[in-house]
């Protein structure tokens, strides 16, 4: 068991992938919405939701990394207490949004009138055809999704007001280091 742990990626490097994949996924989500992939035909549309079936990936199975080990992050040494505070719900409130997002997707195939294909390939639910209740979830799921957009924008200005203010490094800490030269 030990030969397979010791080849495995470290928790910090899989979750730094998860979330610089998750950066651009949702600037295109804030920028791209299906209505708007629609007009350049099927294959755009697939492409919009397989990009969608990947975002709701990440969002699970960082939500089920959470349930299991807890927040990787913890609050640095220089933060004063209502920064610990904010730092912590600030992470928690992210990931339990990332998670509703996913199960708002999945509420909006349940209450649909026809059959949802992640990515035009995976069943999201049974259709119930429960119109009032798609159109009401639709609405919540937009909300919801929006409010997680302004989750992360705060969560980034709050790093970036650590690393830039404390001085202490935060952007190394989720940076590739690559990066690192330049923070």
């Amino acid at each position: 068991m030990g030969r397979i742990s010791a080849s495995l990626p470290r928790r910090r490097t899989v979750l730094k992938v998860m979330h610089w994949s998750m950066v651009p996924l949702l600037i295109w989500f804030i920028l791209v919405t299906p209505d708007d992939v629609l007009p350049f035909g099927p294959k755009a549309f697939q492409a919009h939701s397989i990009l969608a079936l990947v975002f709701v990936t990440i969002c699970l199975l960082w939500a089920a990394d959470t349930l299991r080990r807890g927040l990787a992050s913890r609050p640095g040494p220089k933060l004063p207490p209502w920064a610990r505070r904010v730092h912590r719900w600030l992470h928690i409130a992210l990931v339990w949004g990332l998670f509703l997002v996913a199960v708002g997707g999945f509420a909006l195939g349940l209450t649909s009138p026809r059959l949802l294909k992640a990515g035009g390939f995976l069943p999201i639910a049974p259709p119930m055809n429960l119109r009032e209740a798609n159109e009401i979830i639709g609405t919540l799921h937009i909300y919801e999704f929006y409010l997680v957009a302004v989750l992360a924008g705060i969560h980034a200005v709050f790093h970036i007001w650590r690393h830039l203010r404390l001085r202490d490094n935060a952007l190394r800490i989720m940076a590739p280091k690559a990066l690192h030269r330049f923070l």
